[in-house]
């Protein structure tokens, strides 16, 4: 196939433990067989001489296109509030400085705030939700010389805070809100499976340069990572992946998946994570893909599915006995259960269908441990507090009756960061209405009381999104919210800036430290040594030192002999031996 032009993709991210851009793989598979040159900038191992790596590429390189990924806005961590977004600005400028290619931006991150982003970052094109298809699109109307203003779903920054959104056509017409301010025009509530390439394996590739190096993120990261579905048809009222990825499931392709599995395994990635909003949701098609591993592994005394540690995210439920023994058949070592509560007046419109409806209890998170532990899977099961209506008694409730099921580790958080396009989000901005503040809003950086607009109040998507990342006068203030029904003081609850630290202190306090070694609990700086955020963690970085593998959480309870240096005891050993 004759190559139609070069076109670059920047990972900017340099967040450690690393964590390989598997979006780049992604878009890489779909740019070649469209007939693409494709060349991968990964900057993540590169954390002082970036700017040589991008001065030293452009200066050979003249690619048609360049294409940025932005994974996470910020550490998502609502006593942290770390942004990421300047350091992408900063690589995106430089990008600017040394080629005239137009830029596009994208990923997870970016999807959650799109338009702000694009005006933010200052490039000309941007793609809310998954990228294969439009990228290609977008490079094809430049190779031609075609506008790419017509491509359906594309961004395009219009300069001076004016960003627009290409309709998608959608069964024949183009199913939007025709008004330029409003959730139907932003792509809020859309699915997004036809943005998604579902037939075809993703090429995963190691050690080949210009592509993501993915046995290098492996040995450094602990950790693969394989995509099953995007989208998700549930509506989890603080969740982003219904809006960011599409409120439709796109089911891969089973002997696509599998194929992508064996790739990775036979390239000495054993551990492998899935990146699905949750495994279990869509159980059927989920089965059917166990089995398939199953089928190949078993049929093959030489497979490389016979290597193959899988770790997954689940909701409570669905998850049956039939499930439970076909993870551990097809080699799951440990799942991770999104529980977030235990009692059914917060779980009420909170975790539920896209109807409304409450889609588990209690005894589902009791069964999904008891089915996982019978079956030789360790469990990390996590609660979320601070929603509205969480107070001191719904959090002792959660505790305890958490802490009772033994799970491998439990993990309790307290306070959620707000994304634009949240329900949660939405009704509080739609509460303050432009005018007033509501109790529970919060920003680390806040100067003055946080009071939101409503989208339809707004001259624009990008002034609707910038308000949850930046103020009045363009600093950042990430917005978070924390439940003023919990027990802080008044003054601690009318301060934009308060600091939620009561609460975090009867967490550790009501816990015995007898039971500390199996739990995580929320840090604020100097309440403890253990830091219990993802992004640069010393306990993290610790084990991938040292050799770890699979997920951080299986070797929790051994944190201290590990970041001592002396050796996981006698549990630590079991998961090393099973992580190895």
């Amino acid at each position: 196939m004759e190559r139609k032009g070069v076109v670059t993709l920047v990972n900017p991210n340099q967040i450690y433990p690393p964590i390989a851009p598997y979006a780049l793989d992604v878009l890489t598979t779909a740019l070649e067989r469209a007939g693409y040159e494709t060349h991968v900038l990964d900057l993540t191992f590169h954390l002082d001489d970036w700017k040589d790596v991008l001065r030293e590429y452009f200066r050979a390189a003249g690619p048609l296109l360049v294409g940025v990924t932005c994974r996470n806005t910020d550490t998502v961590y609502a006593f942290e509030q770390r942004p990421f977004v300047d350091g992408y600005k900063a690589v995106v400028d430089e990008i600017r400085r040394l080629t005239r290619a137009p830029v596009v931006a994208g990923g997870v991150g970016f999807s959650t705030m799109p338009f702000a982003l694009v005006d933010y970052l200052d490039v000309e094109f941007g793609v809310k939700g998954p990228g294969e298809k439009t990228i290609c699109d977008l490079a094809d109307a430049l190779h031609e010389g075609r506008s790419a203003d017509v491509i359906p779903g594309l961004l395009v920054n219009h300069g001076a805070g004016k960003v627009t959104r290409v309709p998608p056509v959608l069964s024949g017409r183009e199913d939007v809100d025709p008004l330029p301010v409003s959730f139907g025009a932003v792509g809020h509530g859309e699915g997004r499976a036809w943005q998604a390439e579902t037939e075809n394996s993703y090429t995963r590739r190691s050690g080949v340069p210009y592509k993501v190096d993915n046995l290098r993120y492996y040995r450094l990261g602990g950790l693969g990572s394989i995509l099953t579905k995007n989208g998700c048809v549930y509506r989890c009222t603080h969740c982003v992946e219904p809006d960011a990825k599409g409120t439709r499931f796109g089911r891969r392709s089973v002997a696509a998946v599998v194929d992508e599995i064996e790739s990775l395994t036979a390239q000495g990635i054993h551990d492998l994570h899935t990146t699905d909003s949750e495994f279990n949701l869509s159980i059927a098609h989920s089965k059917k893909l166990l089995r398939e591993i199953i089928r190949r592994r078993d049929g093959d005394v030489y497979s490389p599915l016979r290597d193959l540690r899988l770790w997954v995210y689940c909701q409570p439920a669905p998850f049956d006995e039939e499930f439970a023994e076909l993870l551990a058949g097809a080699g799951c070592a440990g799942v991770n259960v999104g529980t977030d509560h235990v009692r059914p007046e917060m779980l009420a419109g909170w975790k539920v269908t896209a109807r409304g409806r409450r889609y588990y209890d209690f005894t589902d998170t009791a069964r999904l441990v008891e089915l996982s532990h019978r079956n030789g899977m360790l469990t990390m099961v996590e609660a979320l507090f601070g929603m509205p209506g969480e107070t001191l008694e719904t959090m002792r409730e959660c505790v305890d009756r958490l802490m009772a099921l033994d799970a491998t580790v439990t993990g309790f958080s307290l306070g959620l960061r707000l994304l634009p396009y949240t329900d949660l989000s939405i009704s509080l901005a739609e509460r303050c209405d432009g005018v007033r503040t509501v109790p529970g809003l919060q920003s680390n950086n806040a100067t003055r009381p946080i009071v939101l607009k409503p989208l339809a109040k707004c001259g624009s998507p990008v002034e609707y999104e910038r308000q949850f990342m930046f103020d009045e006068s363009g600093e950042f203030r990430l917005v978070c919210y924390f439940s003023p029904d919990l027990p802080e003081a008044p003054d601690t609850v009318a301060s934009p800036n308060g600091i939620w630290r009561a609460s975090v202190d009867f967490l550790w306090d009501h816990i015995p430290e007898s039971e500390h070694y199996r739990v995580m609990l929320p840090t604020i700086s100097g309440s403890s040594e253990n830091d219990n955020n993802y992004a640069d963690n010393p306990f993290l970085t610790s084990l991938n030192r040292q050799g770890y593998t699979g997920a951080f959480w299986a070797h929790w309870r051994d944190r201290e002999a590990i970041l001592n240096g002396s050796g996981a005891g006698a549990f630590g050993a079991l998961t090393v031996e099973a992580s190895r």
